[in-house]
Order: structure tokens, then C-alpha cells, then sequence
């Protein structure tokens, strides 16, 4: 591969520390680990985006920034809470923001490998979230990996480093990012 894959990571939840958070580190942390550049966008960050207009020509700094790092992107992970059986708001209305990317040459995230990530309060909440993210990532023209991590936060699931101590989570986060970077690497191979 001669091209350096870089990989953008969108989600987590509006709490410093969240489940969701450090899901969504850890993956990009495994594919900086295997050669990847990686941009973050947390929920701190996602929490100061203003609801998607499209009409409205003005984006917010954050915005600018994430549609910049998404055109640029070789592979996509995104982590949301499960929140009533569906995505957080705050994940959805960023993922609208990618509208902005639709007269692109590469319209929204067309031939991405797009990696899902789900924590949540009880398995049904997290497989219906996981099963809501994957349909927006195949609206969106992206692949979702095979593996999508569903994680569930009933019992604790990192240490307070960030790093996985239940082994279920971290076995799903690795799979995450290694889907995302072998999928990234056939396409620039």
C-alpha cells in the first residue's frame, strides 16, 4: 500500500468518558496501531453542531473540520449509545452533515468500509441500534464490516485507562478495526 489509509472516527455520547467514547478510541487506536492516521469526533464535539440544514450555507468550525477529514478518508468508524432502540441524535444529526459531501467525486461514503460500533443498556436496545446504524451506513453508500461491535454496558466494560477489561468487548472492537483496515487496504492495494 503506498498510500498512508487514514480513518475518521464519529460518535460517543456528550459525557467525557462514556462507554461509547472510549469504544470508538480504542478501535482507532488499533488502526493507528496497524498504520493508519486517524481524526476523531466526539460527542463533546458532535453535541456543538447545529441541526442539519441544508439550505443554510454557513457550518460550524466542527463541522467544516469533520467534512474535511471525511473527504479525505480511506475508512470511517462510528460509535452511538443506543438510546430508545435507535442512535443517539447527536450521531445522527453528524451523520446528516455528510449531505454537504453529496456533489463529491466520492458522494458520501461510496466504497468506504465503515465500521459500527453500539453500547447500550441490554442487548435488545444495542441490536436494534447496531441494526438502525447499518442501514444509515448503506443509505450512505458505505460497506459496514461484517462485524459490527454490539456492546453491551450492563456490566463495565473498560478500565479506567480506556482499555478493554471484558474480553467479548475488546475481541469485537479489534475485529471493528481490522475489518475497516483489511477493507481500506484492498482498496488502495
Amino acid at each position: 500500500m503506498g498510500e498512508t489509509p487514514h480513518i475518521v472516527g464519529i460518535g460517543g455520547t456528550t459525557r467525557e468518558g462514556s462507554s461509547t467514547e472510549k469504544a470508538l478510541r480504542y478501535a482507532l487506536a488499533m488502526c493507528e496501531k496497524a498504520g493508519a492516521t486517524t481524526a476523531i469526533f466526539t460527542g463533546r464535539d458532535l453535541a456543538g453542531l447545529p441541526m442539519y440544514a441544508p439550505e443554510l450555507p454557513h457550518r460550524a468550525d466542527v463541522a467544516q473540520g469533520m467534512i474535511s477529514e471525511l473527504r479525505k478518508a480511506h475508512g470511517v468508524i462510528v460509535a452511538s449509545p443506543g438510546y430508545h432502540g435507535t442512535i443517539a441524535g447527536i450521531v445522527k444529526n453528524a451523520l446528516d452533515y455528510t449531505e454537504d459531501l453529496r456533489e463529491d467525486d466520492r458522494v458520501y461514503f461510496s466504497g468506504m468500509p465503515v465500521g459500527c460500533i453500539v453500547t447500550g443498556l441490554g442487548w435488545q436496545g444495542v441490536v436494534t441500534t447496531l441494526e438502525h446504524l447499518r442501514a444509515m451506513v448503506h443509505a450512505l453508500r458505505g460497506w459496514p464490516t461484517p462485524l459490527g461491535a454490539a456492546l453491551n454496558t450492563t456490566t463495565p466494560l473498560f478500565d479506567a485507562s480506556g482499555e478493554p477489561s471484558d474480553e467479548r468487548a475488546r475481541f469485537q472492537l479489534e475485529m471493528v478495526a481490522q475489518e475497516v483496515m483489511q477493507f481500506v487496504g484492498w482498496r488502495l492495494g
